[in-house]
């Protein structure tokens, strides 16, 4: 599930302008579909684990970026912005889902891992797996950081940017999230 992000091929302020604007913005909002779906496709995916269900959630976080984008006040990157929406779409699905299934959330991610193996879009040998396992256990915080992090490869800020939080708590979360796995790793 690796994934390192690609740089845009235009420039966000340029794309957000065409995106407000009413003659441009069918063309433009194509541009943002092709440039952004895999990278939020894969922060997606890191959470919900299900291809299906990613793709669901991405479908979503399309049309509220599609419906926000008058919104967007550029305080943040819009790269940031969407992955933002990803995000809390991807948490709401989860918890949506494990309160449809009777289950908490812990016990519904577990599920997940647990159906990972059944998964014909996973691609993992047994030691992904067992990550996956790993990253499962984790508190939500620590599995967003860990995930985009170790998997997407975003910087600090960037990740700062998506959660809103400062870097020194995100280094700190990263920190524990990583001596969490390598604990449920030796032990597993």
């Amino acid at each position: 599930m690796m994934n390192k992000p690609q740089e845009p091929l235009i420039a966000e302020e340029t794309l957000v302008q065409e995106l407000k604007t009413q003659n441009t913005q069918a063309k433009a909002f194509e541009v943002l579909v092709s440039t952004y779906k895999e990278r939020l496709y894969w922060q997606i995916r890191g959470i919900v684990l299900n291809h299906d269900d990613a793709d669901d959630v991405l479908q979503n976080t399309f049309i509220k970026i599609y419906k926000n984008i008058d919104g967007f006040k550029g305080d943040s990157q819009l790269f940031s912005w969407m992955y933002r929406i990803a995000t809390n779409e991807a948490l709401s699905f989860i918890k949506q889902r494990a309160k449809i299934q009777g289950l908490n959330d812990v016990d519904y991610q577990e599920k997940l891992v647990a159906n990972l193996q059944s998964d014909v879009y996973f691609e993992g040998d047994e030691i992904q797996l067992k990550l996956q396992k790993a990253i499962a256990t984790l508190p939500e915080k620590q599995k967003l950081v860990f995930n985009m992090k170790y998997f997407q490869e975003l910087k600090y800020e960037q990740i700062s940017e998506i959660l809103e939080t400062s870097v020194g708590g995100l280094k700190a979360s990263y920190h524990l999230a990583v001596k969490k796995v390598e604990q449920f790793l030796k032990e597993d």
